[in-house]
């Protein structure tokens, strides 16, 4: 994934979030923040690589590990439960800078 490919990705992810969660999704990929980051930290050796804050006062967080490719997508809502909202691959980050001749 591209450092411009990333905003792209906060976007459809904040639209997810304003949309009200169907509630048996919800209880499939929602947990307490801590089970959450056990599972991404702890188990999948990502960190934390952008944060942002969705109309709703919920937290969006992407985490990625460089190591593995791995990344993660989760929204923290105001109750404390984070949810899943996407995981994948091919993570990579980019250094130019937006607007630059590639």
């Amino acid at each position: 994934m591209t450092r411009h490919a990333l905003p792209a990705l906060l976007v459809a992810a904040l639209c997810l979030t304003a949309a009200p969660p169907v509630a048996a999704q919800q209880q499939a990929r929602c947990a307490p923040r801590a089970q959450v980051m056990d599972l991404i930290e702890g188990r999948r050796g990502e960190t934390r690589r952008a944060i942002g804050l969705t109309s709703n006062a919920s937290v969006m967080e992407l985490y990625a590990s460089e190591a593995t490719g791995g990344w993660t997508l989760v929204v923290t809502l105001p109750s404390g439960m984070t949810c899943l909202l996407g995981a994948g691959t091919g993570f990579e980050v980019e250094d130019r800078v937006a607007g630059a001749p590639t």
